[in-house]
Order: structure tokens, then sequence, then C-alpha cells
């Protein structure tokens, strides 16, 4: 390799660390970096690499354009191929960090600024109560509608960052390879900040997923500890601000229109329904924004409970109503098929803490939390959320090739 395509290489590697970072901030900057790291990479001649779940990623894709041409308003759906651009992500992280520490260091940073996104969202808080106090009104029933975003637009995207952030740092500190207290103890304090962003934030669905994700690492590092968790619930809840409990409480018991346990079903039925008449192509891509009105069950009285409606807050219901089922089901063969190829890996590392496990172990966890979250919000319909998503699936696939290696070796 001659020096100036090992210049580009290097350039791209680093235009790639930096997208894969920055999307905590500014999704402007991320793909800014994403486009250029590309033509970097490009032109550097070196090979574009895909992991082995290219192939339910390239049917869902297609999946999409068919249901997009067949679709009754094509012109909805634009948005969803554009996204395409944002699944480049896969390969180019896959090509070009491709050594432990890098990958370490990436999460790491994550671990950084989602901190820091952390404490901006702490000083949201504290200025939410007090013009919750001005206005004179009940904090819960003004917060559940304006809760903390740090860095992001929405609390959902802000949500999700954290939680993805909070779970590789959290399997960092339980498999990777540093085990001294004196160099671990920043990324506690980080942990510890995230953990504390995602409980302010009240955001159910992530609470949800941030705990079977939570309970997954905690299970495959020290299985009796997981006994423990219900008493850290109940003392998060005792301790915390009231309206953390009210939120909790609001699981069975709601406050009316004010959380979105009435909508949410309302969103549900009007996709099943659109499914049902729509089961192979479904209705076009974000679809369901539009037509949403013309397939609510009859019987729901009217005027619907508040909530958004733009999209169906499901993404399995969200992506067989607007592209049909055959394509929904692609995307759930990529989810099944990491955490098959992951649990696979770790079965193949040797005991002990190592950059190989915490990433698999990470990764695996993004995955569940994704999944368990998808069930309540349209997640990966966030290019946030999903750039993220997408990063940790390449260097987790990556690992895998450092589980490869230690298998030969042990040969």
């Amino acid at each position: 390799m001659t020096s100036s395509p090992a210049v580009l290489l290097r350039a791209a590697f680093y235009l790639a660390f930096g997208s894969a970072v920055s999307i905590l901030f500014s999704i402007a900057a991320s793909q800014i970096l994403l486009a250029l790291a590309i033509a970097a990479l490009l032109l550097s001649g070196a090979r574009l690499r895909v992991p082995r779940v290219w192939l339910p990623l390239a049917l869902f894709m297609a999946g999409t354009l068919v249901a997009l041409a067949l679709a009754d308003h094509p012109a909805v759906g634009l948005p969803q191929v554009r996204k395409f651009y944002v699944l480049l992500m896969l390969p180019l992280i896959y090509s070009t960090i491709r050594d432990r520490v890098s990958i370490r260091w990436l999460f790491l940073s994550w671990g950084i600024a989602g901190a820091a996104a952390a404490l901006w969202g702490v000083v949201q808080f504290v200025q939410k109560l007090h013009q919750a106090h001005v206005l004179g009104v009940k904090f819960y029933e003004y917060y559940t509608s304006e809760r903390i975003t740090g860095a992001m637009s929405h609390w959902m995207t802000f949500g999700g960052e954290e939680m993805f952030a909070l779970l590789m740092l959290g399997s960092f500190l339980l498999f990777g390879p540093e085990r001294r207290l004196r160099r671990l103890w920043p990324w506690l304090v980080c942990a510890g900040l995230l953990l504390m962003a995602l409980v302010l934030g009240e955001t159910r669905s992530i609470w949800l997923a941030t705990l079977a994700a939570g309970l997954y690492l905690i299970w495959a590092w020290k299985r009796w500890v997981v006994a423990l968790i219900p008493i850290a619930l109940a003392l998060a809840v005792f301790f915390g601000p009231p309206s953390v409990k009210e939120r909790a409480i609001s699981f069975v018991r709601p406050h009316g229109d004010v959380d979105s346990n009435t909508f949410r079903l309302v969103t549900w039925r009007t996709g099943l329904r659109m499914i049902e008449k729509h089961p192979w192509f479904g209705i076009g891509p974000d679809g369901p924004s539009v037509e949403f009105n013309d397939y609510v069950p009859p019987e729901i009285p009217r005027p619907l409970p508040t909530g958004f409606y733009g999209h169906l807050h499901n993404i399995y219901l969200q992506w067989a109503a607007d592209r049909g089922i055959p394509t929904m089901l692609m995307m759930m063969w990529l989810l099944v098929q990491v955490l098959v190829d992951f649990w696979r890996a770790l079965r193949k590392l040797p005991p002990g803490p190592s950059d190989a496990r915490f990433i698999l172990r990470g990764v695996t966890a993004m995955v569940i939390a994704t999944m368990v979250s998808g069930c309540f919000e349209y997640n990966l319909g966030d290019s946030e959320v999903l750039t993220m998503f997408l990063v940790g699936i390449a260097c987790g696939y990556t690992a895998i090739g450092f589980a490869q290696q230690k298998e030969t070796a042990v040969a």
C-alpha cells in the first residue's frame, strides 16, 4: 500500500470514529463525518467489509422499496429511503475500526459523551422543577410532556442513547480487561451519571429495556446479584423525586391522558387493522402517519386520547403495517441472527475478562434493550438510535473475529 492510500485509510478511521461518537450530541456532525469517512475509505482502495447480517438487511431495504412503489402515498415514504444513508454506518465501522483498543475507546467515548449529556439533563431537570413552580402547576403533569432531552431534540432519543452508552460502559466494568479500581472509578462515575439521567428521564420503555438488558449482564456476571435488583429498584423509587414514584405507579395506574397507556393501545389496535388488510406489502413506508384515521377501529370513541399518532409506537407493528409482514420478518431475522452469532462466539471465549467478552456481552445487551423498548416505541426509526445500534452491531462482529483468533491460537 502506498503512502497516500494509507493516509486516506487512516483518515477514514478517525472520521468513522468521530461519526460514531458525535451522534451523542449532533446528528448533523455525525452524518457529515459519515460521508467524509465513506469517501476516504473508497478513495483509499481498501475493501468495504460487511458482516454476515448483510443479507437480511439488504432484503429489508428491498422490501422497503417494493412497499414504497406500491404505496398510495409514495412521497410520504421517501424519508425511509433516505435513511438508507444511515445504514452505511454498519459497513463503515466494520471496515475501519478493527482492533480491540480502538473499539474499547469508542465505547468509553460513548460513556464520556453520554455522561456529559447526562449532566446537562440534570440541569434541565432542575430548570423544569423551577418552571413548574413558577407556573403553579403540578410537576408530574407538566414534566411528562416536557421531559429532559440532554443534547437531543426529544426525550426518547436521549433515553435511547444514554441507555446504549450505559449498557456498553456497564459491560466494560463487569467483563472488560481492566480490573484495577483506581482506573475504573472514572467510568463508575460516568455510569452513575448515565443511570441518573435515565431515572430522571422518566421514560418507562427505556426503564424496562434497561432493566431487561441489565439483568442479562448481571446474570452473566454473578447470578446471585440479580436477587438484589428488586431492592435497588425500591430504593431508587423511594429516594428519587416524587415524580419518579408516580411514573413507576403509572405502569398499572395511569394518570388519565397524562400518561401514554391508552393512546398506545389505540395505535397498536390500529396497526393490527393495517396489517390485517395489507399483510404482504403494507400501506407504504411511513403510511401510518397519513392514513392512521382510516384504520382506527370504529368502536374506539372519539376524540382519540392525547398522544402522538405519527407512527405506531412499536417497531414490529410499524414495519409490518407500512412494509408488510415479510419485510418485518427480515429485520427480525437480523436481530435474532445477531443474538445467535454473539452467543456462539461467547461460548468459544476462554474464561476471564477480555475486550472480546465485554464487547459481545454489551452489544448483546444493546440488542435485547432494542427489542424490549421496540415493543413500546419506534426506536429504530430514530436515526440517532439507529446509528448507535449499527455501530454496536459492527463492533460486535469484529469482536467475533477476536474470539476466532483466540480459538485458532489455542488449537
